[in-house]
């Protein structure tokens, strides 16, 4: 069974910015490889990376996700327990879902989880990113 995880998103203000950072990141390391590091180790990696993805928590709401690739538990120079979620480089945008700010991550459910924003024929990924969270609001989209 597949499931996801919610994580706020410090320091984006859009996933423009998310997706700049990830490019700036796979730059300056020279890696083709990017992930997300974490204190706990998620006790249902199995579910994560058999499809499910990381949703980030943009400015008070899940406006993007990273396919999930993969869960590396380590030790960091301090002796501290940490892990490596390993992440898809390329971010997708999906339908703002109002979110309240907490710590760490969540698990998501598949049921749950906001849908891509997609180029269908009603045209909302081409849409200013306000005006498609209005038109949500309205029950439109």
């Amino acid at each position: 069974m597949t499931l996801h995880l919610l994580k706020l998103c410090v320091g984006a203000e859009s996933p423009e910015d998310l997706e700049g950072h990830v490019r700036h990141r796979l730059a300056a390391s020279g890696e083709t490889r990017y992930w997300h590091v974490t204190r706990m180790v998620p006790k249902r990696a199995e579910a994560l990376t058999a499809g499910g993805s990381l949703y980030w928590i943009i400015r008070g709401a899940v406006q993007a996700r990273q396919a999930i690739v993969g869960i590396e538990p380590f030790t960091d120079e301090e002796g501290i327990g940490r892990c490596r979620i390993r992440l898809d480089p390329s971010v997708v945008r999906t339908r703002h879902q109002p979110r309240r700010p907490f710590q760490g991550w969540r698990y998501l459910d598949v049921g749950d989880a906001p849908p891509d924003l997609s180029r269908s024929s009603d045209g909302e990924a081409d849409l200013p990113p306000e005006l498609s969270v209005a038109l949500q609001e309205l029950g439109v989209f």
